[in-house]
């Protein structure tokens, strides 16, 4: 047994044919005429959208682009690119405006580290909210973007990306996400780019996790999949136990997340 197997054996049209069929049993069953998804320029955003417009057509998917002044721009410019090459409409709304108004609101300190991730998380719930404008204007659904990577050990915001009505590819781990990707023609700058939510100036995936996607995905593999010991997971995987117990102890802290609210049974 290997950690990677899943990872070896990815059959990507297998893969394709269920995600159409999931998007498509969702829209039709909700009633509504499309799906709304922001597109950061990232591979999960640049393939939900693909997946999307192979599922409903060019004309029922719409795709937000939200920068900040601090967004790159050639991520802005590959979200621009995709669309583009897709044929999909497009709204872009810079949401410098917005999350600065809870800045000035709330009398919060950029400068301070004890504010960094509540407005980094502020940022991501703007975005939220302007994505479920759209939808209710237009009577679509919200396509999140999350992957099972990120899903396992809570990296993402609770009611910001993680706020969607559907999510295509939260079955996928990251390493699945790109091959798929890669499959379906997504230019490699996109689907190998390196993961940034781009939250805060200099965000980078690296600041937040103990290990890259490419280590991290053997590992939840090896957890949550085959449910091994974390001393033997570690051992296959070849990766530090210490940080193996990181993960675990981020899965069982970031569970609320993956659940609905808590309340009193009838």
């Amino acid at each position: 047994m290997r950690l990677d197997e899943s990872f070896r054996n990815f059959d990507p049209e297998k893969a394709l044919n269920e995600t159409l069929g999931f998007i498509r049993k969702v829209v039709k069953k909700s009633n509504a005429s499309g799906v709304v998804l922001g597109m950061s320029g990232g591979v999960d955003s640049s393939l939900t959208a693909v997946l999307c417009v192979r599922a409903l057509d060019k004309e029922k998917v719409l795709g937000i682009l939200m920068p900040t002044s601090f967004t790159p721009k050639e991520d802005v410019e590959d979200g621009f690119d995709l669309a583009k090459s897709l044929g999909i409409r497009t709204e872009m709304v810079n949401i410098d405006e917005i999350g600065g108004s809870f800045v000035k609101t709330l009398k919060i300190s950029e400068g301070d580290c004890g504010t960094r991730v509540p407005l980094a998380n502020i940022r991501a719930r703007v975005r939220m909210a302007v994505l479920y404008f759209y939808a209710n204007v237009n009577n679509y659904l919200v396509a999140g973007t999350s992957d099972r990577s990120e899903a396992l050990i809570g990296y993402f915001t609770k009611y910001g990306d993680g706020g969607a009505d559907f999510l295509p590819i939260r079955h996928l781990f990251k390493t699945q996400v790109r091959k798929l990707a890669s499959y379906l023609g997504v230019p490699e700058r996109m689907a190998f780019k390196p993961s940034s939510p781009q939250l805060y100036p200099g965000h980078k995936i690296s600041d937040e996790l103990p290990l890259d996607y490419d280590r991290l995905d053997p590992v939840l593999v090896g957890l949550f999949d085959y449910k091994l010991p974390v001393e033997k997971v570690s051992e296959m995987a070849k990766v530090p136990l210490d940080a193996v117990m990181e993960i675990v102890r981020r899965h069982k802290r970031t569970e609320h997340k993956r659940c609905l609210p808590q309340a009193i049974k009838q």
